[in-house]
């Protein structure tokens, strides 16, 4: 019987419940005490489990596998909480290390000094068992570790996946403020998209919705193309991992459904382009310079469209396509507000059954496009707290619908 593992998987704010439901997915039976927390899900598994999460989860940040919980009250007892870890089973001398800390209503006045506090732990470990300590590294280091520090409690980690899972090893081209692929993954699963319809972008950026679900449509998993933390471990298992990417570039099949992305910078185009080859669905993803308050439906069958369009600290609403410094105008909130009623016009005059599912930090976005949404989904873009707006696109106003049918 393999080793079971106490694992956590950080996600954003607002994908709780989609994450539990993907690790289900994934895990299986295997999965055990499965369970949503505050900012990501807890479950036990085995290391098989640890490394098919990695290759296959779109919306964790992070595999973290716990390796102590307990209570403290001071710098000395993280210290002590962190010495007490057998780190030797987990690296060895050569390889260097990182400490990352995050703290939920910590009393401790500084949270580098108990980050330095946890450092000096591992190193005197490996010093006392072997004469040699490993090397800090904060750049590249080859493994790293995580604490918590809550109230009364602190939790240690070592992470399994490295790089953050929304680095997918695909995206080379990117523009000022480029959308998290776990964050277009969450937007993909909130909006229940099953690769059965249509979907299109019509603000499309350097392709990271379109290029997302072009993969689910493919059945790409997320991690084919990147390296992960728990190949330095001790605990890898070469053959086992081999194994198990041949088994997800067998999985891989023709897209059940088309996918579309558009964008008004041409520029941008240019890039999504160039990330849907590296990722391996150039094939299965449509791409078109155009503006979004101009473009027809990329197809006759009615599908849903999922977009992020630039708002706020990310604004560069287009006009005229490849117009403005970078192929985008700046504008102001006021102008982005008049682009999205003529968004609304444009969709209700020509997207009739289309679903259109919208993220932006405005909870009056719905006044703002006249239309009135069918579901908001709470979700956070990194420090931006954010709505996924859903409305059902009919031909014609809503005030004209409601007189008609009293």
């Amino acid at each position: 019987m393999q080793l079971q593992l106490q694992l956590f998987l950080p996600c954003a704010g607002g994908v709780e419940t989609y994450l539990s439901e993907e690790v289900a997915r994934i895990c299986g039976a295997a999965a055990r005490d499965l369970r949503t927390a505050r900012g990501g899900v807890q479950l036990v598994a085995g290391w098989a489990e640890v490394m098919k999460l990695n290759l296959h989860s779109r919306l964790a940040q992070r595999v973290l596998v716990q390796l102590r919980h307990g209570p403290y009250r001071a710098e000395q007892d993280i210290y002590e909480a962190a010495a007490a870890v057998a780190w030797e089973e987990w690296f060895t001398p050569r390889d260097s290390f990182k400490i990352e800390l995050t703290s939920h209503q910590s009393p401790l006045k500084s949270l580098n000094f108990a980050a330095l506090r946890i450092k000096d732990a591992v190193a005197d470990r490996f010093r006392a068992r072997g004469g040699v300590r490993p090397d800090v590294d904060t750049q590249w280091p080859a493994v790293r570790i995580f604490a918590h520090l809550a109230a009364e409690t602190v939790t240690l980690y070592i992470d399994s996946s490295g790089e953050p899972l929304f680095k997918r090893g695909w995206r080379e081209d990117k523009g000022e403020a480029p959308l998290k692929e776990t964050l277009a993954a969450a937007m993909i699963a909130a909006s229940g998209w099953d690769a059965t319809v249509p979907l299109y972008d019509p603000c499309c950026g350097s392709g990271t919705i379109a290029i997302e679900a072009a993969q689910v449509a493919c059945n790409v998993a997320p991690g084919l193309l990147r390296r992960f933390g728990f190949e330095r471990l001790r605990q890898h298992a070469a053959a086992d991992w081999t194994a198990l990417k041949a088994e997800a570039q067998a999985a891989r099949r023709a897209p059940t459904a088309p996918v579309f992305g558009s964008d008004v910078a041409f520029r941008m185009v240019d890039f999504a382009q160039r990330n849907a080859q590296r990722a391996g669905v150039e094939h299965a993803v449509q791409l078109r310079g155009g503006d979004a308050l101009q473009r027809m439906p990329p197809t006759d069958t009615p599908g849903i469209m999922l977009l992020n369009p630039p708002y706020g600290e990310r604004i560069e609403v287009g006009g005229v396509a490849g117009a403005g410094r970078g192929g985008r105008e700046r504008a102001q909130m006021e102008e982005a507000g008049d682009f999205f009623t003529q968004l609304a016009s444009h969709w209700k005059k020509n997207y009739a059954g289309w679903t259109g599912w919208v993220l932006v930090p405005d909870p009056k976005l719905p006044t703002r496009m006249r239309l009135k949404e069918s579901r908001r989904v709470p979700m956070w873009n990194g420090p931006i707290e954010c709505r996924l707006f859903r409305f059902d696109m009919v031909s014609g106003s809503a005030r004209a619908r409601d007189a008609a049918g009293s």
